[in-house]
């Protein structure tokens, strides 16, 4: 009894959308060619004519044609069949990010926007991560949890792909929302092994996020934060249906202007035993933070069974190649003698 069957190169067997493809035309080909018989005369004394054509011939070569490319994609998959199992350690910490989302993340003082160069950032981070698990945190006005602590990479880069400021509807920096739900997230009974990464401008802040911080790192929580922005500031864009239409403005029209708040991250970050790094453009500070996650402790996941493999792709390659051989033996046309004497003698 086998244990898993597996490939060695999945993505290969997109290229079975060709079978079909090559179905239709062929479908779309025959008609094309009746069509334009019939316009010739009689179709009885048209097919009469025409000596030798096999319809059912060329249907056969279009099916050989058709199996054949269907098992030479097998192949080239690599199906692979486990047969021996054996266990590997995973050993990791526990990550979540907690991306600022609110409408001041779009500023432009770096560059493409704050928002844009942290979820290239945090995409990066995951190609590099290993036997971690990680778990994305949304945040504006307020917060919720995007993606539970998970070790699917995939699933993580493809929500943080998703992630735009409209995903929030109540804007502002609940930075305190954000780090009381991330401790949420983490298994509650362990006092280490568990990092949060925060990443907002700081904009909007009050003392509940640095009373969220106290209690995080006190379940053994620490807590990096990645500073968006400038000092100085620069206004906020507003778009209307992707399509830049100026800035946003205050109740009395004063164009706002969103300021990197550099003093309130690093006490944050210093209420959970972290370190606060200040984003550029060429370095969203996460390279940092991920040289210091792998300096921590870590701790042992719940044990993996790998199998060990066996190839079978020789089967599907042996059959392609026999239906393959088959149609380019199979003539489309049959010699009818009787036909072909009757022409004879009417010449």
């Amino acid at each position: 009894m086998f244990d898993m069957i597996d490939w060695g190169r999945v993505e290969y067997l997109y290229a079975l959308l060709a079978v079909p493809l090559l179905m239709v035309l062929y479908v779309l080909g025959s008609a094309l060619r009746r069509r334009r018989l019939r316009k010739l005369g009689d179709a009885p004394l048209v097919r009469e004519l025409q000596l030798g054509v096999s319809p059912a011939r060329r249907s056969i070569k279009i099916l050989l044609l058709c199996t054949g490319l269907f098992f030479l994609v097998f192949a080239i998959a690599r199906p692979r069949i486990g047969t021996a199992l054996r266990e590997l350690k995973r050993e990791g910490v526990d990550i979540i990010i907690a991306l600022d989302v609110s409408n001041s993340m779009l500023a432009e003082d770096i560059v493409p926007n704050r928002l844009a160069r942290s979820k290239g950032a945090i995409s990066r981070l995951i190609d590099q991560l290993r036997n971690d698990r990680i778990g994305i945190v949304a945040f504006a006005g307020d917060a919720f949890i995007l993606l539970p602590l998970t070790s699917d990479y995939a699933a993580a880069k493809l929500f943080v792909s998703t992630m735009d400021t409209k995903i929030v509807s109540t804007q502002g920096t609940a930075v305190g929302a954000a780090v009381g739900l991330a401790r949420e997230a983490f298994e509650s009974e362990e006092t280490k092994y568990k990092v949060l990464v925060v990443i907002t401008d700081g904009e909007n802040h009050d003392e509940e996020a640095l009373e969220e911080a106290a209690k995080a790192s006190a379940e053994g929580v620490v807590i990096h934060t990645i500073g968006m922005g400038s000092a100085d500031g620069v206004p906020i864009p507003r778009f209307n249906n992707g399509v830049r239409a100026g800035f946003h403005t205050d109740r009395q029209g004063n164009v706002v202007v969103s300021r990197l708040n550099e003093n309130f991250l690093r006490r944050l970050a210093g209420a959970a035993n972290g370190t606060y790094i200040r984003a550029t453009s060429s370095d969203a500070g996460l390279q940092t933070i991920l040289e210091q996650i792998d300096s921590m402790e870590k701790k042992e996941f719940d044990r993996r069974e790998f199998s060990d493999y066996d190839e079978r792709f020789q089967i599907f390659l042996g059959i392609a190649f026999a239906l393959l051989l088959l149609d380019a033996v199979l003539a489309p046309r049959v010699r009818d003698r009787k036909k072909q004497k009757d022409m004879e003698h009417v010449n």
